[in-house]
Parts: structure tokens; C-alpha cells; sequence
């Protein structure tokens, strides 16, 4: 099938290399413009294009697409289908109309629940006991198309953004690599209206710890937050990033934030209930480090308080 495909991130560019695989035709890719990263913040490629780039795949990336000349780019593909992963940006509905066999989605999570930019980490915050991977049609509605196939997985209590997206991304291509296979066999199903939840973009702010809260929803926030933008906390004025924390017994009657205990095993902080035993940490400028190694650079002792 000759195919269009638009997406950005390693979630989506797994994807893209199953449907090469699997021997579509991909006549254009479409993928965000490259953008600062890294500490000399160079322009980078994303994965979708470096992975395009190395099968000599045609690469597109305009900053809209309800502009007349990137339509038309798109138009001029001849494209039956076009398959979407993560791409970013919004699809107006003459481009949805331009592919004569419609658009489909990849959409991390048994839809309608975590509709949205961020479904991986609000099912691990909300404490989802699983989630996994919907296929549907593109309306212009936000991940309100019609489902053509769902498949579920279940969410470990040790799994990160980072080891639930490589999962889901899997479990995704290949599910498209079987969906464009039988795709004439498959009859749309309408989402249902209850049940409807939105995953919203996550935003920096809410990357702090705030101790008063339990420990369970703390250290779900560490994982949902892995790699990024990562959980942070603070100690005179320094902001540290907490990468890996684990739930530790502790008296209720602490104030949330005080250190209770601080050795190789961990740093362990009261909070609103229960408390939180932090396992891999990083000071500004410096490297992760387990806890026990942290201690050596930065003395943190019973009593202290973290904010």
C-alpha cells in the first residue's frame, strides 16, 4: 500500500520501521522541523526523519499543515492512506480527506480514556492498573475517531514513561503491520461517551515533588516523569532531580519533607502519608548517582528537610 506517514519520536519511528518492514510503499514522510537539543542545543533531526533518512524515504516538515503549499505537497503523493504516530501537529480536515482510504492513529491507551499529547505518563500518575494501544480512525476531534482495533497491556508497578513507552511502541507496530493488512475486514467502531478522560501536555511545574501528598502518588509521579522532564525536589535553593524512588515505611506523625533516614539504601523523606524512599538522584551539573554515592558530595542527615 503506498502510504503517507507522520511522526516524530522513537515511539512513533518504531512504527515506521515495521511498515517498511512489512514492505509499504511510504511515499512522504511528515515530521516536526528539527529542534534545539542536547547542551550546545544544535538543531537535531527527530527519530522519524533520521530513521527516513536512512531508507532514502522523502522527508516533509512543515511547521503547519493548513497552509496551501504543504497541502498540496501532500496531495501530490497520491497516498491511499496516511498513518499517524505522535506527530504533533494538527491535522485539518481537507488534508484527514486527502488519502482516498482516510487517516489512521496510533493512539497510546485503550481510548476514550487518555485522549491526548500525554497518555503513557497520565496512566501510570492516575495508577492505572493497564493500558495499551488503540488504532482508529482520525476525525477532526482529538482521538475521537472511530476504533478499528484495541489491544490492552498491563502496567507494572516498576514501569517508567520510558519502559511503558518501548512496550506500547512495540505492541503498536505491530498492531499497524496486522491492522493495514486487514484493513478492508475491519469494521470502525464508534468510541463510547463514558468513560472519556484527557491526557494534557505535561508541564514542567508539575515535575516538583510535593511532599504533603502520599508517597504512593509521589512515586508514581518519579516514574510517570522518567526521563522526562524528570521529578524534582529541593535542598537550599539547589533543585535535584530524583530519577528512581521506591516506597518506604515511616511515621506518620514526620513532617512532609524531613528526612527521616539517609544511607546507602536511600534517602528516606516523610510525606503526606507514608514516605518515600529516593534511590537515584542528581545534583545541577553534576551526574545520576545512587543514593549512597550522593551522600558522599552532598550531606543530607535526619532532621534535614526537603522541599
Amino acid at each position: 500500500m503506498k502510504l503517507i506517514f507522520a511522526g516524530t519520536p522513537a515511539f512513533a519511528a518504531t512504527a515506521l520501521q515495521a511498515i517498511l518492514d512489512a514492505g509499504h510503499g511510504v511515499a512522504l514522510v511528515l515530521t516536526q522541523p528539527d529542534r534545539p537539543a542536547g547542551r550546545g542545543m544544535k538543531l537535531a533531526a527527530s527519530p522519524v526523519k533520521q530513521l527516513a533518512q536512512q531508507h532514502a524515504l522523502p522527508v516533509y516538515q512543515p511547521r503547519s499543515l493548513r497552509d496551501a503549499e504543504s497541502q498540496e505537497t501532500i496531495r501530490q503523493t497520491g497516498a491511499e492512506l496516511m498513518v499517524v504516530v505522535a506527530y504533533g501537529l494538527i491535522l485539518p480536515q481537507t488534508v484527514l480527506d486527502m488519502p482516498r482510504r482516510g487517516c489512521i492513529n496510533i493512539h497510546a491507551s485503550l481510548l476514550p480514556r487518555w485522549r491526548g499529547a500525554a497518555p503513557i505518563q497520565r496512566a501510570i500518575l492516575a495508577g492505572d492498573g493497564e493500558t495499551g494501544i488503540t488504532i482508529m480512525q482520525m476525525d477532526a476531534g482529538l482521538d475521537t475517531g472511530p476504533v478499528l482495533v484495541r489491544r490492552a497491556i498491563a502496567i507494572a508497578g516498576t514501569d517508567t514513561a520510558a519502559t511503558l513507552g518501548e512496550r506500547l511502541a512495540a505492541l503498536g507496530a505491530e498492531m499497524v503491520v496486522d491492522c493495514l493488512a486487514r484493513l478492508d475486514q475491519l469494521a470502525p467502531v464508534s468510541q463510547a461517551a463514558e468513560g472519556a478522560s484527557y491526557a494534557a501536555k505535561i508541564d514542567k511545574a508539575e515535575a516538583a515533588l510535593d511532599w504533603t501528598k502520599p508517597a504512593q502518588e509521589l512515586e508514581r509521579q518519579v516514574r510517570a516523569y522518567y526521563p522526562s522532564p524528570g521529578a524534582t525536589a529541593s535542598y537550599q535553593a539547589q533543585t535535584l532531580k530524583v530519577w528512581r524512588a521506591e516506597l518506604a515505611g515511616g511515621d506518620e506523625s514526620d513532617a512532609p519533607g524531613r528526612i527521616i533516614a539517609a544511607d546507602r539504601s536511600g534517602i528516606v523523606v516523610a510525606c503526606g502519608s507514608g514516605a518515600l524512599r529516593i534511590v537515584e538522584l542528581q545534583r545541577p551539573g553534576s551526574r545520576r548517582l545512587a543514593a549512597g554515592e550522593f551522600l558522599q558530595g552532598l550531606v543530607l542527615a535526619p532532621g534535614d528537610r526537603l522541599a
